[in-house]
């Protein structure tokens, strides 16, 4: 079976119950479709690092809320780990300076030691990563 790993912005539409991304998730075998737990700890951060900067109660409860629906939408779907052997192909990778974003080319190798394919907006970063399939499930 083959195996899709949503990254971060795709994985941030499908939280949001984007109509398309939700149609073409929708359309796999629950077991097919993931996140990597990199996309988990860069969507956690990023409300993490929200709450330390705000200043008001409302805007707190609405990242509260929306870390919420972030967690929720991590339940929902399988999360696929960082191996030892996904770090040492990230390094691996990093060598061929690709001009590829450190958290993006993690997520790569992953993908890569699972033979999955990448779903994202951005491919003109992933297709750069040799070997590497991927597909934009946005459009």
């Amino acid at each position: 079976m083959p195996l899709y790993i949503l990254d971060t912005d795709i994985f941030s539409l499908w939280a949001i119950n984007d109509a398309i991304v939700r149609a073409r998730v929708a359309a796999h075998p629950r077991t097919d479709v993931a996140v990597s737990v990199l996309t988990v700890e860069e969507a956690l951060v990023g409300w993490l690092t929200a709450l330390r900067q705000v200043r008001t109660n409302d805007r707190r409860a609405t990242i509260y809320d929306r870390m919420t629906l972030t967690s929720m939408a991590v339940a929902d779907l399988q999360i696929v780990s960082c191996s030892r052997a996904a770090l040492d192909r990230y390094d691996q990778l990093l060598k061929l300076k690709l001009g590829v974003g450190g958290f993006d080319l993690r997520i790569a190798a992953i993908a890569l030691e699972h033979k999955a394919t990448i779903v994202t907006r951005n491919l003109s970063d992933f297709r750069r990563v040799p070997g590497l399939t991927c597909e934009d499930w946005s459009v």
